[in-house]
């Protein structure tokens, strides 16, 4: 899903990590023929983020998430997320704190979790993830 050798198109100053080179913010990543933009784990982002584009969190959110269109958006395995989050798809494999809303399916991965309420047509939860909250599976 990332493609650890692309490189930024914008001007993003960056210092390199020991701990995460792979996830910095402004790292772009193709997946077929999809922009995927990541923002990194030192990222921290209160208000509301929206985007027209397939988006990675790895840090810390506050407020607001909405993607427009058919994207994804793909919660981190350690992502503090505190936002109400509105896409086609979500993948949870970090921390949300807040309602979830998606269009076609919210998946919560073994290392994810969600307090809040979810809702979307399909709904799949691996072992060992938790979620504390009212699911709605809407039918198409």
């Amino acid at each position: 899903m990332r493609d650890t050798n692309a490189s930024a198109d914008t001007a993003v100053s960056v210092p390199q990590s020991s701990q995460s080179p792979v996830r910095r913010a402004g790292t772009e990543a193709k997946s077929a023929g999809r922009l995927i933009m990541n923002l990194g784990t030192s990222i921290v982002i209160k208000g509301e983020l929206s985007a027209s584009e397939d988006l990675t969190l790895y840090g810390k959110m506050e407020g607001s998430v909405t993607l427009h269109g058919g994207h994804t958006l793909t919660i981190g395995r350690h992502a503090d997320i505190r936002a109400a989050i509105d896409a086609k798809a979500v993948v949870i494999q970090g921390t949300v704190t807040g309602n979830v809303t998606a269009r076609e399916k919210v998946e919560i991965q073994t290392t994810g979790s969600v307090a809040g309420d979810v809702s979307s047509p399909r709904l799949a939860i691996a072992d060992g993830a938790s979620i504390k909250g009212k699911v709605h599976v809407q039918n198409g």
